[in-house]
C-alpha cells in the first residue's frame, strides 16, 4: 500500500473516528490470499471497549462503502486496540502508559525497565525496581534519550486502583 493511500485513508477515517471519542493509532492494509485487510487501530485515554469498538466499526464500513475509498476488491475490516505490549511513540501513549511497567531503549545504548510516574512535555519521571532486596530507585528521562519504550505485560501488576477499592470495601464494612 503506497503513502499516499494510507494517508487518504487516515484523512477519511480519522474524523470519524475522534468524532466517536477516540484516537486512530494505526491504519495498515494487507493482503490475505486474494482478499485485503484493512486493520484499523483505535485507543483512548480511558480505554477502547468492546461497545465502542463496534460503534467505530459500523461507522467506518458504512464510511469506506458510501466512498469507495477500497474499491471494488473485496477486502475485511478490523478494527481493535493496540494490545498489552504497544509501543509508546506520541506523547499520549505515555500519558497512558503512566503507572505501567515500560521497557525503554536507551538512545545512548542500553535499555531499561521501569515504571512510569508522571509525564510532562519533557519527558518521564519513572521508578526503576530494586534489584536482590534494594529500594527502588527514582530517575529522570528526557523524551530525547528514549529511542523505544513498549509496555511489558504484568502479571502480579501494581494496581492503585485495587487498593482503592479495598479502602472502599473496609469504609462500608465499617459503616
Amino acid at each position: 500500500m503506497s503513502t499516499t493511500q494510507s494517508e487518504r485513508l487516515r484523512e477519511l477515517l480519522e474524523p470519524l473516528v475522534t468524532s466517536q471519542g477516540l484516537d486512530l493509532e494505526e491504519i495498515a492494509v494487507d493482503s490475505v490470499g486474494r482478499k485485503r485487510v484493512l486493520r484499523v487501530v483505535v485507543d483512548s485515554d480511558a480505554g477502547a471497549d468492546l461497545d465502542a469498538i463496534a460503534d467505530v466499526s459500523r461507522a467506518l464500513s458504512a464510511k469506506l462503502d458510501e466512498t469507495n475509498a477500497m474499491g471494488d476488491a473485496a477486502y475485511d475490516l478490523e478494527v481493535g486496540t493496540p494490545g498489552a505490549e504497544r509501543p509508546l511513540t506520541e506523547h499520549r501513549h505515555f500519558v497512558r502508559a503512566t503507572d505501567r511497567l515500560v521497557k525503554f531503549q536507551l538512545t545512548e545504548g542500553g535499555e531499561l525497565v521501569a515504571r512510569i510516574l508522571k509525564v510532562d512535555d519533557e519527558g518521564v519521571d519513572v521508578e526503576v525496581p530494586g534489584v536482590k532486596g534494594r529500594k527502588a530507585t527514582a530517575r529522570r528521562l528526557g523524551f530525547a534519550e528514549i529511542a523505544k519504550a513498549r509496555v511489558q505485560v504484568e502479571f502480579n501488576r501494581k494496581d492503585s486502583a485495587g487498593t482503592a477499592g479495598e479502602k472502599d470495601m473496609k469504609e462500608e464494612e465499617e459503616a
